[in-house]
């Protein structure tokens, strides 16, 4: 029998206690596990989770009549949930319980700050494997609609917050997870960041509150299952805001209404601008505008301010090409509190619509084809049993089995196994996010970009093409040889202007007789580009998904334009 399982005859023995026991002891140590140990029945009962920050003056008793669940009022719930930190597992069987007796009482420190360590480790180890919450559908339920939604907006406007908030509300993301993330970003003073953890899951974007990749996740509601696709702020980090926003059907607009906050987001060098115009050019449609933060006491759900965020986005949505009266929605929330996403407000009798998840349901279903050819463009790629590939269905319908061709390698690939949003299924329709594992290809020789297709309708792959530019946003003038980094669904290629071919009148829609010798900031003309290396690409006309592009150089975002023509290599 373990020594440190029994009472030690007289406490100065207990220096000792420190020491590493023999590996021989190991098997008298599991002997003492109790293995009888009654099965765990969560409590359904427990009181609703309230952040501590919004705790005004300590919580409310809980019902002493409440329903008792493992034998326990939810009194002694909570009491034991207090001491559950100091407390071991209780041991049972063989004389495992005098350890417990033990660290209480007789403050055997040490071996109780082991333990309790080990704990905590197990239950971060617990932790780190979000599983998803989705119950399998019965096998004939007709599928719910695919939505994808993506969070744009300037850097701190509160995007991984409503992500998480909603994740919660809809019971992504369970109670004891919050609890735990909002104790340790508390630890770091950082206590309002909490629920945007459930989506900035790496490292460096918790340690400084900013979001770097793509954060993805998903829920559902009663008649449509949605991707949250969350956009990073920073400018930094645009490049992977477009290759996030080139996969939605759908944007939300994230905007601060706090003082100060929204007239940065939305001056020349915001985010807000940048990022509405390249939802834009990615391809969204429909935009709904967040007005966050509504519950800071500098806003105080004010109708005011409200309406003036709203005047001033309006007439620029409207220059972007969003039609004011169809393609946008505004309405006020507070990501934090969760106040009008998915209930409505007391304190905000003036807005009458309906709260943001409900909205989302309410919306008109988007019109897919599913018997076009197959077109994937791929986000991502990594190694695991295999090569596993990332991307949005954009056309045509994927099964288990399939036989594909990855563009431009001309790779012939078979489809092993297919996950939308983790979720394994038999195939998958348009709009889907989906995650593909691939035989008879290599993942080294797959780069984002790449696009499958269908062997009998292959995309089309080249360097040079013909397309309309409009020049958004440059100092000086634009002439042939100018180059720039070309972003065109999800891949990212550096092109050359190599001629300028001629300039369209805005108003009238007129080309130009000369070839222009530059162009210069607000023009729109008609260019050749080059790439660097050959990309697949399609005509705006044929699939408008694969013919739009954004031109960014510097960091700024120079052009926005549409593939015209495919120019033919010269052997």
């Amino acid at each position: 029998m373990d020594p440190r399982d029994t009472a030690p005859d007289s406490w100065e023995q207990e220096e000792d206690a420190e020491a590493p026991a023999p590996a021989a002891d190991l098997p008298a140590a599991f002997a003492a596990l109790n293995v009888n140990a009654k099965p765990f029945v969560p409590n359904v009962n427990a009181p609703v989770f309230v952040p501590s920050f919004l705790q005004a003056g300590g919580t409310d008793a809980p019902d002493s009549d409440a329903p008792v669940e493992n034998g326990n009022t939810e009194a002694d719930m909570t009491a034991e949930e207090e001491t559950w930190e100091q407390k071991e597992e209780p041991g049972g069987g063989e004389g495992g319980g005098g350890q417990r007796d033990l660290a209480t009482e007789a403050g055997c420190e040490e071996g109780g700050a082991a333990g309790k360590e080990d704990e905590e480790m197990m239950e971060e180890e617990e932790e780190e494997i979000l599983i998803p919450k989705v119950a399998p559908p019965p096998p004939d339920a007709p599928k719910k609609e695919h939505v994808n939604v993506v969070f744009i907006g300037h850097v701190d406007a509160g995007k991984s917050t409503i992500g998480g908030q909603i994740m919660y509300l809809t019971g992504m993301v369970d109670k004891r997870t919050l609890e735990k993330y909002e104790r340790e970003a508390k630890e770091k003073n950082r206590e309002t960041w909490y629920l945007s953890w459930a989506l900035d899951t790496n490292q460096e974007e918790r340690d400084k509150g900013k979001t770097v990749e793509v954060g993805r996740a998903y829920f559902e509601t009663e008649k449509k299952h949605f991707t949250i696709l969350d956009a990073p702020g920073h400018k930094s980090f645009v490049p992977n805001m477009i290759g996030g926003a080139s996969q939605a059907d759908l944007a939300v607009l994230v905007i601060s209404a706090r003082k100060g906050e929204f007239e940065t987001g939305f001056e020349k060098g915001g985010q807000t601008r940048e990022h509405a115009m390249l939802a834009k050019t990615a391809g969204v449609k429909h935009l709904i505008v967040l007005v966050n933060k509504m519950d800071d006491p500098t806003v105080n759900w004010s109708l005011d301010r409200y309406e003036e965020c709203k005047e001033k986005l309006v007439p620029f949505l409207k220059k972007v090409g969003f039609n004011p009266k169809k393609d946008i929605h505004f309405m006020p929330c507070s990501g934090l509190t969760g106040a009008n996403l998915k209930d409505p407000v007391a304190e905000c009798l003036w807005y009458t619509g309906l709260p943001f998840i409900s909205h989302l349901d309410s919306l008109p279903n988007f019109n897919r084809s599913t018997d076009g050819p197959v077109r994937l463009p791929i986000v991502d790629k990594y190694k695991d049993m295999g090569t596993v590939i990332l991307g949005k269905l954009e056309s045509g319908s994927i099964s288990k089995a399939q036989q594909l061709v990855m563009m431009p390698n001309r790779h012939t690939v078979e489809v092993l196994s297919l996950l939308s949003d983790d979720v394994e299924t038999d195939d998958a329709e348009p709009g889907e996010n989906l995650k593909l594992r691939l035989k008879g290809i290599e993942e080294e020789e797959i780069l984002p970009g790449f696009i499958l297709c269908s062997p009998d309708n292959l995309c089309h792959s080249g360097r040079t093409f013909d397309a309309q530019i409009v020049i958004i946003e440059h100092k000086s003038i634009i002439c042939p040889g100018y180059n720039a980094v070309l972003h065109i669904h999800t891949c990212i290629e550096e092109v050359q202007i190599t001629a300028l071919i001629c300039l369209v009148d805005k108003k009238t829609g007129e080309k130009s007789k000369t070839r222009p010798r530059f162009v210069k900031q607000d023009q729109v003309c008609i260019a050749r580009l080059r790439a660097a290396g050959v990309i697949c690409l399609e005509t705006f006309k044929d699939f408008p998904q694969m013919g739009r592009f954004t031109l960014r150089d510097e960091g700024k975002t120079i052009a926005i334009g549409k593939v015209l023509k495919l120019v033919p290599e010269k052997d």
